[in-house]
C-alpha cells in the first residue's frame, strides 16, 4: 500500500451478514481506483443480531489511515452505539464521523468517493447525498 493517507469507511450494521455484503459490494463498485480500506462491523461478538461498541471501535481502527473514517449505520441503534463511542473521545480514531445517509447507496458513494482520493467532507457528502438519488 502507499503512504497516501485515506478515508477509511465502517459499515455498521445488525447483521454481520448485511455489513460484510454492503462493503462487498461497495469495494466491487468502486472499480479501478485506489483500494479503500473498508470494514464491516456488524452483529455482536457472539455472532447474533444487535451492535457492538468493541467491534465498531475495532473496524474504525483497523481502515484508519490518517484521513479520517466515515461510519455509516443501519438503524437507530446503531447510531446512538457510534454517538456514546464519539462522546467517550478516545475509543474511535481522530477524524472519525458519523455520516447522515443512507446505508446501502451511501455506502457506495462513500467508497466511490474515496477511492479517487477524496477527503473526508467530500466522502461524508457524496454519501449522504445518496438520499437524493430519485428511483422513478
Amino acid at each position: 500500500m502507499s503512504d497516501e493517507k485515506l478515508v477509511g469507511i465502517v459499515l455498521v450494521s445488525h447483521s454481520a451478514q448485511v455489513a460484510a455484503s454492503v462493503a462487498e459490494l461497495a469495494k466491487g463498485l468502486a472499480g479501478g481506483g485506489i483500494s479503500v480500506p473498508v470494514a464491516p462491523a456488524g452483529g455482536t461478538e457472539d455472532g447474533g443480531l444487535g451492535t457492538s461498541a468493541e467491534l465498531i471501535a475495532a473496524a474504525a481502527a483497523s481502515v484508519d489511515r490518517g484521513a479520517g473514517v466515515a461510519v455509516l449505520t443501519d438503524l437507530g441503534s446503531a447510531v446512538l452505539t457510534v454517538k456514546a463511542l464519539l462522546a467517550e473521545g478516545d475509543e474511535l480514531p481522530e477524524g472519525t464521523r458519523l455520516v447522515d445517509a443512507p446505508f446501502v447507496e451511501g455506502a457506495v458513494a462513500a467508497v466511490v468517493t474515496a477511492s479517487t482520493g477524496a477527503d473526508l467532507t467530500a466522502v461524508e457528502a457524496a454519501a449522504a447525498e445518496a438520499y437524493t438519488y430519485r428511483k422513478v
